[in-house]
């Protein structure tokens, strides 16, 4: 894994079928044996963000390679479209739609301007705008009615797995018994030697939607490992927003092989 500018990194990063059967689905905390993978996955899709737009405080802490960084950004999201992220007194601004990644720095007057590769590199999965989004709101990375998938419990969650695991891409999710959002999500690249796991520590409720209050996320290759933390702060849905971007003239533009 690569030492990015760790400013830069933090915000990028800041920016993822119905069963026919009768039996009911606990909803109070409590682990149900008999729950069918079809089932879970059902309970999972009636959870999904309904918002419009969504707006945050977020407090990012990176660490990587013994360097520690805090930073503190304003997240906006028109759900589906685009992830606004700019820091204190716009020193940094990104901005990510589903066609182009970009974000400038004004600290030391770069900018990038390309498609979802840097992220890619960053956390060693093929992302795209709703891979990151999912991830943001604590929603599956992956589509989960494209494939069969088999479920078990443990002390605390759902497990779900795909029944035939890839052994370029093992994946393991975890779903919270109480309201069936992501506790964790866990993908392994065993030849690449690539770990990436996605922990959901806590969820708040905002005007009847459950979002992510707390995510720790680990990336990890070969020998190197990168934990980021994110906490959400006041945050608001279905407001009016502005994604005001624009690269100020003179930036020396990043180019990927300079940033690995």
């Amino acid at each position: 894994m690569r030492i990015l500018k760790i400013g830069v990194v933090g915000l990028v990063i800041v920016m993822v079928s119905a069963c026919s059967s009768s039996r009911r689905v606990l909803s109070n905390g409590e682990i149900d044996q008999k729950l069918s993978a079809k089932q879970l996955i059902k309970e999972n899709a009636k959870r999904d963000a309904a918002f419009k737009t969504l707006q945050a405080k977020v407090k990012i802490d990176i660490i990587q390679d013994l360097k520690e960084a805090s930073y503190s950004v304003n997240l906006r999201m028109e759900k589906d479209k685009t992830i606004w992220i700019s820091a204190t007194l716009g020193l940094a601004r990104a901005m990510i739609t589903p066609d182009r990644v970009q974000f400038y720095d004004k600290i030391n007057n770069q900018y990038f301007d390309g498609n979802y590769q840097l992220l890619n590199d960053l956390l060693g999965i093929d992302l795209d705008y709703n891979k990151v989004q999912n991830l943001l709101i604590g929603e599956p990375l992956f589509n989960l009615k494209e494939s069969n998938y088999t479920v078990s419990t443990n002390e605390k969650s759902y497990i779900l797995q795909p029944k035939d695991q890839s052994s370029l891409l093992e994946l393991f999710l975890l779903f919270n018994p109480s309201h069936f959002k992501m506790d964790s999500q866990q993908l392994s690249q065993p030849l690449k030697r690539r770990i990436l796991q996605i922990d959901y520590l806590n969820y708040q409720d905002v005007e009847k939607e459950i979002l992510p209050q707390n995510i720790k996320i680990i990336a990890v290759e070969d020998a190197e490992e990168l934990n980021i933390n994110l906490e959400y702060k006041s945050v608001s849905v279905n407001e009016e927003l502005r994604f005001p971007f624009n690269i100020p003239s003179g930036f020396e533009e990043i180019i990927l092989d300079d940033v690995k």
